[in-house]
């Protein structure tokens, strides 16, 4: 549940800060505490800090209460609220408190008429197998709070019940760009933000993840009324009121392929039925308030123009920049520093921070820009090859538990260099 709280009065000396934050509330899966009193504790707890400079988490706590039924307490996406590097006033900002508990199962799969291949993966929401990921994933250009600000609009203008005959929203968000963006997992991770932001309007989210290769190979030779009865299971959960759904279809280029071929005579013509059903049944569960479409393409010159102009946004996902590149370093570095992989622990600056300091001679200035030319080199590496990068690094040159933080930023910058060989060897093949 949602609460929003004014907390005090302003500090005389504190700079104006923008009308509401966020605030993340881990509650421990065995927990049955109301999420009004944990929301009361946690309003306390902040009170005390008074001040924070962007998104911090907590783990302990000198409350009792809080120690016994939180996880961890998130100040959260500060930098989507454009506050610059300005203090935020933790006594006197609108919180936005979200209290959640974690399911833990996995996905189940859903089948129809007994087939081998599942026709889609179901998570509940949220879920433990995403917790985490939308903080991993950097973007440029305001990707995220794009997409949140997208959601927002979307739900306003079903509350005031516009009339979607003369303003056209079709709930539908198409993610395009090469592979190894994070095009999917931002997907999930938007499932799971949205799922505890809502947690005040919806008691649980879905995520129902379509197999989209299952659909447009191995049924093709059936009906499309195979098509329809996956959606029929995802109507059943639309239904409930209390829960907020996604449907997610990955690699959506899939239909295009499948109505080319149908069209030139390659694939039966059962094969655009079942394009055509799935088609007609995004167009059927977007009339529910509850529902969201996240579809992603790896093959932008590829996508079925009838699915295209289905899209409200219509969001590229490239590669990352050496800026985004240089947060997916620093991140990575200072897990392996909380890990105890590289040890000591030793401070390095973010970019805002090191463009004032580069001039100044110490360790962190140094490491820092050690660091930004590892990030400038390695620009046109996808952020799956960017994150594995630490591991290769670890298992090529470390041979021992720990490691100095200066001879591992040395390390990652050979495994660039040795990624972009492999890469060179494999196109001569």
């Amino acid at each position: 549940m949602d609460q929003v709280s004014e907390i005090g009065d302003a500090l005389p000396s504190a700079p104006p800060c923008p009308s509401k934050f966020h605030v993340e509330v881990h509650q421990n899966p065995c927990s049955t505490a109301r999420v009004s009193l944990v929301q009361e504790h946690v309003l306390s707890a902040l009170r005390k800090q008074k001040v924070a400079y962007g998104d911090f988490t907590v783990t302990e706590f000198d409350d009792a209460f809080l120690t016994e039924h939180v996880k961890s307490i998130s100040l959260c996406d500060t930098d989507l609220a454009d506050t610059g590097r300005k203090a935020i006033d933790l006594s006197s900002c609108i919180l936005h408190i979200h209290v959640f508990q974690l399911h833990e199962d996995g996905p189940g799969q859903e089948e129809i008429d007994d087939e081998d291949l599942a026709a889609a993966s179901h998570w509940l929401l949220p879920s433990a197998d995403f917790h985490g990921v939308w903080d991993s994933l950097v973007f440029d250009e305001g990707v995220k709070a794009k997409l949140l600000n997208y959601a927002t609009t979307t739900l306003l203008f079903s509350d005031r019940a516009v009339d979607s005959n003369i303003i056209t929203w079709n709930r539908v968000v198409l993610l395009h760009g090469p592979p190894g963006t994070g095009k999917t997992s931002l997907c999930k991770a938007l499932a799971q933000k949205l799922t505890i932001r809502l947690s005040d309007r919806y008691t649980y989210g879905q995520l129902i993840e379509v197999n989209s290769h299952s659909l447009f190979s191995k049924w093709f030779s059936e009906s499309g009324k195979l098509v329809m009865k996956m959606f029929q299971k995802i109507q059943e959960l639309i239904n409930d009121p209390e829960s907020l759904v996604f449907v997610l279809i990955d690699e959506v280029e899939s239909l295009t392929s499948a109505r080319k071929s149908a069209l030139s005579g390659s694939e039966p013509s059962d094969a655009i039925r079942v394009v055509n059903a799935l088609l007609t049944q995004i167009d059927q569960i977007k009339r529910h308030p509850n529902v969201l479409i996240l579809t992603t393409s790896n093959v932008t010159g590829a996508i079925d123009l009838a699915f295209v102009d289905r899209a409200d946004i219509k969001q590229y996902i490239g590669p990352p920049s050496p800026c985004a590149i240089f947060k997916i370093y620093l991140s990575c570095l200072n897990e392996l520093m909380r890990s105890g992989i590289i040890s000591p622990v030793q401070q390095l600056l973010d970019l805002r921070d090191l463009e004032v300091m580069r001039f100044i001679e110490n360790d962190a200035t140094r490491l820092s820009l050690h660091l930004r030319n590892v990030a400038i080199k390695s620009q046109g590496l996808s952020g799956r090859t960017l994150r594995k990068l630490p591991f290769i690094a670890h298992a090529m040159f470390v041979q021992s538990p720990t490691v100095t933080l200066d001879n591992f930023v040395e390390y990652l910058s050979k495994t660039v260099d040795h990624q972009f060989k492999e890469r060179e060897d494999l196109t001569r093949d």
